[in-house]
């Protein structure tokens, strides 16, 4: 159930970022809170949802890292502007 979070992709319009990443936030807040996943179960994901944000290498839903570049299709006005 938690792994599928990992995979939904951040919106290319840097003003949906931040009700993307509350979104995301809540949803693992209710899911942990609700489901009570054992606990290796839930440290894994934490610490694998950890070292994606840390590294920059994946799709961070927290915050957009500094050195990481945005997608080609981010710089078109016809999408940004949707």
């Amino acid at each position: 159930w938690l792994l599928p979070v990992l995979l939904i992709p951040k919106p290319l319009n840097p003003a949906l970022w931040f009700n993307h990443s509350m979104f995301m936030g809540f949803y693992l807040l209710s899911f942990l809170l609700e489901r009570k996943p054992c606990t290796i179960c839930a440290l894994v994901f934490l610490a694998a949802l950890f070292l994606i944000c840390y590294s920059c290498w994946g799709n961070c839903f927290l915050y957009h890292c500094q050195d990481a570049a945005l997608p080609d299709a981010a710089h078109d006005p016809a999408i940004v502007g949707t």
